[in-house]
């Protein structure tokens, strides 16, 4: 396997996803916030509608590879377990006491159970440490959390992304999901079916984590003809998005950046969380969203090796141009604004595209499955009642490793 996504929505071949587990389990309305959910989770009922969800992605064709798996498989490999517990049981993040305790504890269990508990989190009760062992140790009871878990690595789209023919290992915004990305690092280097050793990296290449340049996956956008559309709002930051072209540019995998505007808050925290491109020349924006974007495009600048900038009159003139279509398609449900904020809060517009014209999307959003229905889509629904808690729909869930061009 090649890895290598050449469009949003071509003929989707494989795809990384989690199927959750232990750390959903361990959400709580006490530390549900600081994860970034906005509540518990029925932990078994998510289980099932992401088998649901895996099941009818394999139906239409896609193979599905499961995070914890490839992980499991790294760890099971001496130079991945090492890569991944040099950067976790380190003195600045536990202690200096605990740092050798933590990483005794990893190595006396087998791959499979060292990835529930690098995902599901460590609690002390888990070390068997007395208090008197650290000041660490003393100021944490039997039941806090030495190691927090990660329960956002359901939606693996956001922590990595493949972009042609590289991948960038993405700085996320928030701190309650960096530990992703050394998991995602370890994958990608050690792993062999992945076997993307030889694969230009954009972003993520080492252990820095830049300082205000962030760039998250929901926001990153495939559009085929070396363009991608890139959105610029809560979690995906202006020198986010520069460093990303410019890596883009400097490897030759893309010419085209198009950078739009959006809204800055929970509610839209990603592009996709408000429009998706669905068809060759088709897109769906939340009726809640006003359609006059402001949009950039960035290109290599002539001499130097930095950006040329320019402002769009119009982001959908400029996405037409990007496609090499006459015009794009704009769907929108035609809804008030209060149904509006409801769809779209429920991930109405998160839609992933398996192949042109089909697309999954959740149960829940009847409207949206009914004007898409009215256009000649095919809409593939499956259950989101738990699964959308997180503020992620089903594009959200899969990180693409190969796709097609259009």
């Amino acid at each position: 396997m090649r890895p290598g996504v050449h469009s949003e929505v071509g003929r989707l071949r494989h795809v990384i996803v989690h199927r959750p587990g232990l750390e959903l389990s361990r959400l709580t309305p006490d530390n549900v916030g600081g994860l970034l959910f906005d509540a518990t989770l029925w932990t078994t009922k998510a289980v099932e509608d992401h088998d649901v969800f895996v099941e009818e992605l394999r139906r239409h064709g896609v193979d599905v590879l499961y995070f914890a798996d490839l992980l499991a498989e790294t760890l099971a490999l001496p130079e991945g377990l090492r890569f991944v517990l040099d950067r976790v049981c380190i003195p600045d993040r536990v202690g200096p006491a605990l740092a050798d305790r933590l990483r005794a504890f990893f190595e006396d269990l087998d791959s499979t159970t060292a990835v529930s508990y690098l995902v599901g989190g460590v609690l002390m009760r888990d070390l068997g440490l007395r208090p008197g062992h650290s000041l660490q140790a003393s100021m944490l009871g039997p039941d806090d959390f030495l190691l927090p878990p990660l329960p956002n690595l359901l939606y693996p789209r956001d922590s990595s992304s493949w972009i042609y023919g590289g991948v960038s290992i993405n700085p996320m915004a928030r701190a309650a999901r960096r530990g992703e990305s050394v998991y995602v690092r370890a994958l990608y280097r050690f792993h062999p079916r992945l076997d993307a050793q030889n694969a230009v990296v954009y972003l993520g290449q080492d252990d820095t984590q830049g300082v205000g340049a962030s760039v998250e996956g929901g926001d990153v956008h495939v559009l085929g003809r070396r363009v991608v559309l890139v959105g610029v709002g809560e979690r995906t930051t202006a020198p986010g998005v520069e460093l990303l072209a410019q890596a883009l540019f400097g490897s030759r995998q893309a010419e085209r950046v198009i950078a739009v505007a959006i809204p800055r808050s929970h509610a839209t925290m990603h592009l996709d969380t408000i429009m998706t491109m669905i068809d060759r020349d088709t897109f769906v924006l939340s009726s809640s969203i006003a359609r006059d974007l402001a949009s950039w495009t960035l290109t290599p600048a002539e001499e130097g090796g930095g950006l040329r900038v320019v402002r769009n009159p119009d982001l959908w003139r400029s996405l037409a141009d990007a496609l090499e279509a006459d015009a794009v398609r704009v769907l929108v449900v035609d809804e008030d604004l209060r149904a509006a904020e409801r769809e779209q809060w429920d991930e109405g517009t998160n839609l992933l595209a398996v192949a042109p014209g089909v697309v999954f999307g959740y149960e829940r959003n009847e409207a949206t499955r009914a004007m898409l229905l009215q256009h000649g889509l095919e809409v593939v629904t499956v259950p989101g009642g738990e699964l959308s808690r997180g503020r992620g729909g089903p594009r959200c869930m899969t990180c693409p490793i190969v796709r097609d061009p259009l």
